[in-house]
């Protein structure tokens, strides 16, 4: 009896540990599930391309305010023939000196988009028009948006020409 006593107290607190922790790992799981199956990187693509209209826009219409805040506090800026700018203020700089090129025609084609609740990347390509001879350039470029204060901004930007350089005299 004592032998049936104790294997019968192993066998429930076995069952009661297993069934324990099992639901607990179960709602862990279907919780974190939940909120990967949420969010809906197609709808955020369309948020994106609204942000990035008003950011190429932006650089037409030579709004300044538009394109620094579209940067997060500590975003960085990897410019061409540059070294790394890291902070809105700092970008603020690099954003007046492309005001002076007087850019007239500016476009961006979203060519890959993918991420998560966290960071969303955009990769693609530009055209830009500029300068008192219009000078084209077209090239390519990859922008990490991160959630700031509940709106997506510019964490990460880098952007290079696919044109020839220019020989210097």
């Amino acid at each position: 009896m004592k032998k049936f006593s104790i294997f019968f107290l192993t066998i429930t607190f076995a069952g009661l540990l297993t069934v324990g922790c099992g639901s607990n790992n179960t709602a862990s799981t279907d919780s974190h599930k939940s909120n990967a199956d949420t969010f809906d990187v197609t709808a955020m693509k369309k948020v994106i391309e609204e942000k990035n209209n008003r950011f190429t826009k932006a650089h037409i219409t030579h709004d300044s305010a538009v394109m620094i805040n579209i940067y997060t506090q500590d975003a960085k800026v990897f410019a061409p023939n540059s070294d790394v700018v890291i902070g809105r203020p700092a970008i603020a700089v690099v954003v007046s000196q492309y005001m002076k090129f007087d850019i007239k025609e500016f476009r961006e084609e979203t060519t890959a988009f993918y991420g998560n609740e966290d960071y969303l990347i955009d990769e693609g390509n530009y055209f830009m028009r500029y300068g008192k001879d219009n000078i084209i350039d077209k090239g390519k470029y990859l922008n990490v948006w991160k959630k700031e204060d509940g709106d997506w901004k510019i964490y990460s930007n880098i952007w290079n020409t696919n044109m020839p350089a220019t020989p210097t005299k």
